[in-house]
């Protein structure tokens, strides 16, 4: 349930990103494969967050207390980017056009996230 609830708050946090940039697009013919296709797109992108992202933090650490923890911004484009060609070569038109555009896309990615995940019940929380 959890993992559910997780892939639905990846798949809403991606698609506010390609509802507020040009440079991040998923073009798809209707409003199910949409739907189908974000979440998929959302399982990548949890994927990547759970797989790469730690290792790559822990080799970017002296660079995030250097930069009092501005540089996380900078591996969370790195991980759309990542989920980006991932997508790619899976066969979704998944894309974001660019590091600055993944970078805006990373940091609404992240506040979606936190607002869709304070919002959806936690079942951990509930014992």
């Amino acid at each position: 349930m959890r993992f559910l609830l997780f892939v639905i708050a990846n798949a809403l946090a991606v698609g506010a990103a390609v509802w507020l940039f040009e440079g991040i697009t998923l073009p798809t013919p209707d409003d199910t494969t949409l739907a189908v296709e974000l979440l998929v797109v959302g399982v990548i992108f949890g994927v990547v967050n759970a797989v790469v992202r730690p290792v790559v933090r822990l080799l970017s650490l002296p660079l995030i207390v250097l930069t009092l923890g501005l540089f996380w911004f900078v591996v969370n484009a790195a991980m759309l980017l990542l989920t980006s060609a991932i997508s790619d070569a899976v066969g979704l038109d998944f894309r974001v056009d660019g590091f600055g555009t993944a970078l805006l896309g990373s940091i609404v990615i992240s506040l979606v996230s936190l607002l869709v995940n304070a919002v959806l019940p936690d079942p951990e929380r509930r014992r």
